[in-house]
């Protein structure tokens, strides 16, 4: 059976280019240009086969069958927001060639208006994010404890999911170490419901009063505003060792899970307890997971430090890429199941506590779905941009708990959306609309685009019919669990929220040494880019509560003392499911670098198709641009590669130098070099063994390892008699993401 990844990716390219041989993803449209401008008047080009805008629904929530290019811009000609066809948009209308502009020109004032207002205020946190469109198909092995449609066996589900980071703006880059959101609108036949999650299974915070607090705290310092979308800075550590409830969190971060490889390669987590009522009434807590297909894997910190700087759209353009390849990024929907008691306990853990896990080895994640994203975007303000989301949005057999974090979200997101979407009327907007009808009786406000009818938007009426009827829980109606409710009333936390260093130190356990080394160096970091000593000292303190090697390690780096732990440590049993590391997993839409010499095309060729075959994305990387022998499309030049794109790199022979092989032209290639090869290849090269990635070749490759001072028996350095012979190897050790064993750790650490 043909690879999907390949025969889509023929597709894409048949489509643009009428035919000829499969290309990687990232053709900007789905015609090629032309050399001079188009003259000759035509409608707007479809979009590529990967794009698609939001289902045509009515703000109503009714289906209207509306082809998608009928609610896109059409029409051969240029015309005002009215539909005046225009003959002119590069001069202003002046009393001649010289003179004043005229007031007049009502489509200079209507462009340039409309120009000024483009933008909207951005997310508070969140701001910067990626999303795609997809569908969801449930297993019905959720049945038993929920009567929410959707799960149902075989009920397939649009979907639409928006990644992102959580403290940088807009404009920050992709893979800084920060938690990520994972927040997917489920268009079900009940209305919709949003599981708005995180890439961590905690939260800094027990209590939603203390949100602010955090979030000013990470962001930039407010009287320079720097520095941009990190922690690393003395507000943040101020914050989280003065309340330290966030140290699982915080560790989280630390560790590689605060840098994902790909957002194709991040769990996704509820984080809060919800309320599952089954058909029969009775009620389940669980929490959400989502496990990615492809596994959970990370950057180490030096590839993000240059990826930041290298192609800081990194983890927008992996997900574009292989929605467009056919490589559809995959997730199992799981929960973890817990008896409703009174006392929302489980194995002494507080299950209403969002800074607390319950391991999966004691409450296993049961798949209850699959989520597929398929499509990319066709408009990124007015679906990524513009989507909005609200844990508020339910459906019948889901229902919130009193769990105190979760119940400002409630408060929360409503007010947000008014602001950044300019007015009540926001689930009107195409991506936000419900694929359920809608009669609520709301009217008016900024952008209504729904024409009500009737004369009687209130209940009881008469004028109307007696329309719209409420709907109990036997007509499809939402009903709230009738939970009991007492107490006093009080601003305090429960006892069980007031251990905030067992899970931590659970984390820590659970991670392998290589694990251990690199949470390590990122608390070293963070820590080492604070101004004040004291602030350092006192997330010492922390640090030794968690694990004294740990506080050690990390003192030894800030040229500190350890100080000792005020608490007794916790002795839990680790969680494997913790660790990344010890697994293997499909190399699905992997990118394998192939760097070529000038005459290695044919050699070049069959790699390549091995590589689609495999269903994995192959970069042609040469000394020029152009065509490799006049055959084979380079997608990156030793000027523009670097290691950190590529999951492999695989030799075909020994470049000579290139002739822009000197600093002046390329700084990567420092003073030019009187070496056999180029000296921007042996960068690639040394920095991909660094980073512990598969490096393989054939033939003269193995000068280009000597040369860079690599042994070629080191783990993970592969030579073979040809291209396809060295790829299986190198799909071997891709399984398990990097060549752990070129990681070496401290005897402490082990």
């Amino acid at each position: 059976m043909e690879h999907p990844i390949k025969s889509t990716v023929e597709k894409v390219v048949d489509a643009v280019t009428g035919g000829g041989p499969a290309e990687i993803p990232g053709v900007p449209n789905s015609e090629p240009p032309s050399l001079e401008e188009p003259t000759e008047p035509r409608e707007p080009l479809p979009p590529k086969p990967d794009q698609s805008g939001p289902d045509t629904f009515s703000p109503t929530g009714q289906p209207t069958g509306v082809p998608q290019d009928k609610v896109a811009q059409g029409g051969a000609y240029l015309t005002t927001a009215q539909g005046l066809r225009l003959p002119d948009t590069d001069h202003s209308l002046k009393a001649g060639p010289r003179g004043p502009v005229l007031l007049q020109d009502h489509h200079l004032r209507e462009k340039v208006m409309h120009f000024d207002h483009e933008r909207i205020p951005e997310r508070v946190v969140h701001a910067r994010g990626a999303g795609a469109h997809g569908v969801f198909r449930g297993y019905g092995a959720a049945s038993n404890v929920t009567k929410a449609a959707f799960l149902a066996k075989d009920v397939e589900t649009p979907v639409f999911v928006r990644f992102s980071t959580v403290i940088g703006s807009r404009g920050s880059a992709d893979t800084v170490r920060d938690t990520r959101g994972f927040a997917t609108k489920f268009y079900t036949s009940e209305g919709v419901f949003d599981l708005i999650g995180n890439n961590c299974p905690i939260f800094f915070i027990q209590d939603a009063i203390k949100f602010p607090d955090v979030i000013h705290a990470a962001k930039w310092h407010p009287d320079r505003e720097i520095p941009q979308a990190q922690t690393a800075h003395d507000t943040f550590w101020d914050f989280v060792g003065l309340h330290t409830e966030g140290t699982f969190h915080t560790i989280w971060n630390m560790s590689d899970r605060g840098i994902p490889r790909s957002y194709r390669m991040m769990e996704g987590f509820g984080v809060h307890t919800f309320r599952l009522v089954n058909a029969e009434g009775a009620t389940t807590l669980v929490k959400f997971h989502w496990k990615p297909k492809l596994g959970v894997h990370s950057l180490v910190w030096e590839e993000a430090q240059l990826l930041n700087g290298v192609d800081p759209d990194f983890h927008r353009r992996d997900l574009f890429d292989a929605i467009e390849a056919g490589a559809y990024p995959e997730w199992e929907l799981g929960i973890q199941v817990f008896p409703d008691t009174p006392e929302q306990m489980f194995e002494g853990i507080d299950l209403l506590d969002s800074t607390k896990i319950v391991p999966e080895e004691l409450a296993p994640v049961q798949p209850i779905g699959l989520l597929t994203l398929n499509r990319n975007t066709s408009n990124f303000f007015a679906e990524t941009e513009q989507v909005a989301f609200h844990v508020g949005h339910l459906v019948p057999g889901i229902d919130v708990t009193d769990d105190p974090l979760l119940a400002g979200r409630l408060f929360s997101y409503l007010d947000t959306q008014i602001t950044r979407l300019a007015g009540p009327n926001f689930p009107q907007i195409p991506i936000n609309r419900p694929h359920a009808p809608v009669n609520d009786m709301l009217r008016d406000g900024f952008h209504q685009t729904a024409v009500h009818r009737g004369v009687a938007p209130y209940r009881p009426n008469s004028l109307d019919g007696g329309c719209p009827f409420t709907a109990g829980a036997a007509e499809g109606g939402y009903v709230e669990v009738p939970t009991q409710v007492s107490g006093r009333k009080v601003r305090e936390a429960p006892a069980s929220y007031a251990d905030h260093f067992s899970q931590a130190r659970l984390f820590w356990l659970s991670l392998t040494p290589v694990e251990r080394e690199h949470t390590i160096a990122a608390y070293t970091f963070e820590l080492a880019k604070c101004y004040e000593q004291a602030i350092k000292e006192r997330y010492l303190r922390v640090l030794a509560n968690i694990d004294p090697i740990l506080c050690e390690q990390v003192a030894e780096g800030l040229g500190l003392p350890a100080p000792a732990g005020s608490e007794p440590l916790a002795d839990p049993r680790p969680s494997p499911a913790l660790s990344q590391v010890g697994r293997t997993w499909p190399a699905d839409g992997r990118i394998i670098g192939i760097i070529a010499g000038d005459d290695d095309a044919a050699a070049v060729g069959d790699l390549r198709q091995a590589v689609l075959d495999g269903g994995m994305v192959p970069l042609i990387i040469a000394p020029t641009g152009g065509m490799l022998g006049g055959t084979l499309p380079v997608q990156r030049t030793f000027v523009t590669a670097r290691s950190v794109e590529f999951d492999a790199l695989l030799v075909a022979s020994a470049p000579a130098p290139g002739k822009d092989a000197y600093g002046a032209r390329d700084a990567k290639a420092g003073g030019g070099s009187d070496a056999a090869v180029d000296p921007r290849v042996l960068l690639l090269i040394t920095e991909a063994y660094r980073h512990a990635k598969p490096i393989g070749g054939w033939g003269t490759a193995s000068q280009v390892f000597t040369q860079a001072g690599i042994p070629t028996q080191a783990p993970g350095v592969l030579l073979g008699d040809d291209g396809p012979a060295v790829l299986r190897e190198t799909l071997q050790l891709l399984a398990a993401h990097r060549v752990w064993d070129r990681f070496p750790a401290a005897a402490a650490l082990t």
